[in-house]
């Protein structure tokens, strides 16, 4: 038998269900947080089994909606949820996240579970090996779902490019979740996974994390390994998690961040503890806002969140002043070429395969002259060095992840095919992909009633345990990160 103290652990659930709005059930075990589920399920007061139960039944309801899932391993999970209770009925525990149900952005390679892309190209892909993110989260303990949606190849910012079809916003259906991991940020919202992984080239992990209202985490580039992804750009890509809380992203970071030398994007840096890092105290710290060109064409409720935001932070930190950023130049001139050396092999022999955006976009990348991409590439390592003294006026900086909200799912689907310029959805997060620095999105507010709204928090080179700090501090002052859309 379970033995712990259940009525605790939903008690827990119900007063986060309270502030949130979402649950229909007071305690319903999907309600609980990342953190909370691996405490009841290390206290015996919850056992694995009855975690996945609760996920699986909520996939079931809801991802007929949302397309979130495009595949789910039910019963696999179901098995390694036993087998994972019974280890924890004899004290033993993996690691931080035994008997946690999680899901992968479907571009993460996952032993004897297909990874597609959401693309036909892939529709039936298996990979024999875990990417080493997903061999470490199995390693913790973590019990893996099922796979996600995305927009195709993580070539896009909307999700409504896909083989599978476009994944729903849980805050108002008829939107996009942005992306490219929309998948992710929307199972995460609507309660389908306790925390999931995404991958971020340009804010693939932010922005649809702002537009879905929960916390996403781009670290710093080389922090965690990108081995066994289905690469966009070299360069720029990034993987990270995708969690309701901050402190759920802190101990997702944790298993999955370290060196991989395997991994040729990997650097050997030691890797603090992020949990502890959580507590620190922020009213030393001199925090940055660089106007220029993040505030530009903002939208005006969106404007209004981010002022009550800096206004809030004025009290955590010693001083916020304004502050100036390096130009960054167009990240096409990077991720075009990259993503056509990687899939000219396929792109050459089946183009129809790939979606009509995609393939215009690989088509358009072969003509990006060979010396646009050295002096562009060349413009990323002086950039990555130049931007640390940033870092010397300032502790961390703070921006709106996005300037514009999420796009309708029929417009987005128009924009992507006639190639309108996603420019306003990304511009706002695509500069810190090509700075390499650790940065994160958490909901500060909402606009249209319904729509949340996501603040930007970015730190120094391999500086996540702060911009986690006061991203944890941000989030205990306010109220915004306990709201779940009513999506049933």
């Amino acid at each position: 038998m379970w033995t712990g103290n259940r009525r605790d652990l939903l008690k827990a659930g119900a007063t986060l269900a309270a502030a949130g709005r979402l649950w229909p059930q007071s305690g319903d075990l999907a309600g609980l947080t990342l953190r909370q589920a691996a405490e009841g399920v290390r206290e015996k007061s919850v056992s694995p089994v009855e975690l996945t139960r609760a996920c699986l039944s909520r996939i079931e309801k809801l991802n007929p909606l949302l397309n979130a899932y495009i595949t789910v391993t039910g019963e696999a999970a179901l098995a390694e949820a036993r087998a994972l209770e019974a280890e924890a009925q004899k004290g033993k525990f993996r690691g931080p996240l035994h008997g946690v149900p999680i899901a992968l952005k479907d571009n993460i390679d996952t032993a004897g579970v297909r990874t597609t892309g959401a693309s036909a190209l892939f529709a039936d892909r298996v990979s024999t090996e875990d990417a080493e993110v997903a061999r470490r989260l199995k390693a913790a303990g973590a019990i893996l779902l099922g796979k996600l949606n995305l927009h195709e190849f993580a070539a896009g910012g909307t999700t409504v490019v896909t083989y599978f079809g476009p994944v729903r916003n849980p805050w108002s259906t008829n939107r996009s979740t942005g992306g490219s991991s929309g998948g992710s940020a929307a199972t995460v919202a609507a309660g389908l996974c306790y925390g999931a992984l995404g991958t971020d080239t340009g804010g693939s992990i932010r922005q649809p994390a702002a537009y879905c209202g929960i916390a996403g985490l781009k670290p710093t580039y080389g922090r965690v390994s990108n081995r066994g992804i289905i690469p966009l750009s070299w360069t720029l890509d990034h993987a990270g998690p995708m969690c309701r809380t901050v402190a759920d992203a802190a101990v997702m970071l944790q298993v999955i961040a370290g060196y991989d030398p395997g991994d040729t994007t990997s650097v050997d840096t030691p890797v603090p503890d992020y949990a502890a890092a959580i507590g620190a105290k922020t009213s030393s710290w001199r925090l940055g806002v660089p106007r220029a060109l993040f505030f530009d064409k903002l939208d005006g409720e969106i404007a209004k969140a981010i002022e009550a935001a800096i206004a809030v932070l004025r009290g955590l930190a010693a001083e916020v002043r304004d502050v100036t950023l390096p130009a960054v130049a167009e990240l096409p001139s990077i991720v075009g070429p990259e993503m056509y050396a990687y899939h000219l092999p396929y792109f050459s022999r089946t183009p129809g395969l790939y979606q009509p955006a995609t393939r215009k976009r690989l088509e358009r990348a072969k003509d990006i002259p060979a010396a646009t991409y050295v002096q562009a590439r060349r413009e990323v390592e002086r950039l990555r060095r130049v931007v640390g003294g940033v870092f010397s006026a300032v502790d961390l900086l703070i921006t709106p992840t996005t300037r514009i909200l999420p796009y309708e799912i029929e417009e987005a689907l128009k924009r992507d095919n006639e190639e309108i310029s996603p420019v306003p959805a990304l511009s706002n997060t695509g500069p810190f992909n090509v700075f390499g620095l650790p940065t994160i999105s958490v909901p500060c507010g909402f606009a249209q009633g319904a729509l949340p709204v996501g603040l930007q928090i970015t730190g120094p080179a391999w500086g996540e345990a702060k911009v986690l700090a006061l991203a944890h501090a941000y989030e205990q002052a306010t109220e915004w990160h306990r709201r779940r859309p009513q999506v049933t």
